[in-house]
């Protein structure tokens, strides 16, 4: 039986240790509803900025050589699950596209085009882009240099998670509604293969070695594991009743994966050598982004209706602080100086 431990809010004043020197690092965090990211220096645990991006800040990722980030924005209006969306403001298209964020300057350069609702994406080794569009049913290839969309695959209805292998060569891709993953190869831009997996996939994330993906399935509470030389799901592991899987984070020696359950407000800690849980333990309110530090000593949840994002001691699963950001943070990007 697993034992589930509860994260503990501890005293400020223990965080003196950890001195003031600067940072060697920033957290990046894109808010939603407001429309901007908040830039968080993990050693004071404090937000030191807040700029604004555009509509639905949703996905956050680095560029290749870390000077800038790109945000994807959408001018959709929010439709949660159960929604009638014809009751729904008209989407302003004008408003879709990647932000270029310049980390140096910190401001917003320009806007890519990044095709119809861009959700999540993934950059490739090239500096490639590779962006899921909701409303398109498809990821988008986008050149950021030239600023053109490439090319568009078809994935299934609404498209999420995009993950690129660790060799560089395939684009994994989630369709919530057909309860799949799309399998791209890069070079060709073409779909090779389309795998079952379970209700409402989210994220994709691989191990080091990409021998195996892992998938997070929301309204199953349960993550596929996929066997990336024959492109099937093996099998499923049960997270437990009542969590909604949605983000991952796996260590660097791939010993570790942690996921965000959503409306279950807790960090799952998987071991997938085993695929035993090792840990769970409560973070916030419908944790969605999550990602590690550095050193992998402290993780950071992204959590959505409190507008805030917790800080946690990976070793003991203490939330250390709760800092306040933006309007319904989404996603967290950790990027050294």
């Amino acid at each position: 039986m697993t034992h589930i431990k509860f994260a503990l809010l501890v005293p400020i004043a223990l965080l003196a240790g950890c001195g003031h020197s600067g940072p060697s690092y920033h957290v990046y965090i894109s808010n939603e509803s407001s429309g901007d990211v908040t830039i968080i220096d993990p050693v004071r645990m404090e937000a030191l900025s807040t700029v604004p991006i555009g509509k639905r800040a949703r996905g956050i990722h680095p560029s290749v050589d870390g000077k800038l980030i790109f945000i994807a924005l959408s001018g959709s209006p929010l439709a949660p699950p159960g929604v009638d969306e014809s009751t729904l403001p008209p989407p302003d298209k004008s408003a879709d596209g990647i932000g270029v964020f310049d980390i140096a300057q910190n401001k917003l350069l320009r806007k890519l085009p990044g095709g119809s609702d861009p959700e999540q994406f993934a950059v490739g080794r090239d500096g490639a882009l590779y962006i899921s569009n909701e409303d398109a049913a498809g990821v988008s290839f986008v050149d950021p240099v030239k600023g053109e969309v490439l090319h568009t695959i078809p994935t299934g209805e609404e498209p999420e998670g995009v993950t690129v292998s660790p060799d560089g060569k395939l684009v994994y891709a989630t369709s919530e509604e057909a309860g799949t993953v799309t399998v791209i190869d890069i070079a060709t831009a073409k779909a090779v293969k389309t795998i079952k997996v379970g209700r409402r996939p989210r994220n994709v994330t691989f191990l080091p070695d990409g021998s195996r993906a892992f998938v997070t399935n929301e309204n199953d509470g349960t993550v596929s594991v996929i066997d990336t030389g024959t492109m099937e799901a093996t099998h499923t592991v049960l997270l437990g009743a009542g969590l909604k899987p949605m983000g991952q984070a796996m260590s660097r020696d791939g010993s570790r994966l942690y996921i965000s359950t959503g409306r279950g407000k807790q960090v799952v800690i998987l071991e997938p050598a085993t695929e035993k849980i090792l840990a769970a333990f409560e973070v916030g309110q419908r944790p969605w982004g999550i990602a590690l530090s550095p050193d992998e000593k402290l993780l950071f949840t992204a959590n959505g209706p409190s507008n805030d994002v917790s800080v946690v001691d990976v070793a003991t699963h203490a939330i250390l602080k709760k800092i306040k950001v933006g309007e319904r943070p989404w996603g967290v990007l950790v990027l050294g100086q």
